[in-house]
């Protein structure tokens, strides 16, 4: 693990229990102060939503670590989650609930235990297509925070980061070289990271602007051989 010193870029750190480093920036700040705030809420129901790529899922586990709550997944049990007194329901890049009724069940529960329900999704949770009545009244109330695609600042120190991770040292050109041309997701620059140490490992070959060009040719057209 790296930590602030080494990451020379002005960035804010946080430790996160799994031991990496969750990087702060704006697109994120918001969310994280929100989580900070736990078990402070306004209400038993937080929400985060954004877009593929925007470290949602990951923050939600930071959290999840933090908490020591539940998981609901699949056809879940209310009052077994409801017993830990904090859960998780993330969705991913997904919109539509699971079955409506044991998620009204286990929001009841747990607002009557004043315990507390972390949502994860797409889109907020106002927006999701959700017939039962109840059900979506409580969630169009309940607190939504956004995550922003992550800005240069955040793409650079996390792939900065992901190369440290490996022990590899690559140069400026080769980081700008890569963050303009790949997707502005973190799934994106940590398949480029990984494609990039295997073929440098395979061919024995240092990280140099030309084997990232070639390396992202193979990514966007699979077919292409180095």
């Amino acid at each position: 693990m790296i930590g602030p010193s080494q990451l020379s870029l002005g960035l804010p750190h946080r430790p996160a229990l799994d031991r990496d480093d969750f990087l702060v920036t704006p697109p994120n700040a918001e969310a994280v102060a929100w989580l900070d705030r736990w078990p402070d809420w306004p209400g038993s129901t937080l929400a985060l939503y954004g877009p593929p790529g925007s470290g949602k899922s990951h923050l939600a586990q930071v959290w999840r670590r933090r908490s020591g709550a539940a998981e609901a997944i699949g056809a879940f049990d209310p009052p077994a989650l409801a017993a830990a007194g904090a859960v998780v329901l993330d969705l991913g890049d997904q919109d539509r609930p699971p079955e409506e009724r044991p998620l009204l069940h286990l929001y009841n529960l747990l607002r009557e235990r004043r315990g507390h329900l972390l949502l994860v999704g797409r889109d907020p949770p106002a927006r999701w297509p959700v017939a039962l009545p109840d059900l979506r009244s409580r969630l169009s109330a309940a607190l939504a925070v956004a995550l922003l695609p992550p800005d240069d600042q955040l793409r650079e120190a996390v792939m900065v980061k992901l190369f440290a991770d490996r022990q590899l040292k690559v140069e400026a050109e080769v980081i700008g070289y890569l963050l303009q041309r790949l997707d502005r997701s973190f799934a994106a620059i940590g398949d480029a990271v990984a494609a990039l140490d295997e073929t440098a490992l395979a061919e024995r070959r240092s990280i140099t602007v030309p084997l990232a060009r070639a390396v992202l040719a193979r990514l966007t057209e699979p077919e292409l051989e180095l």
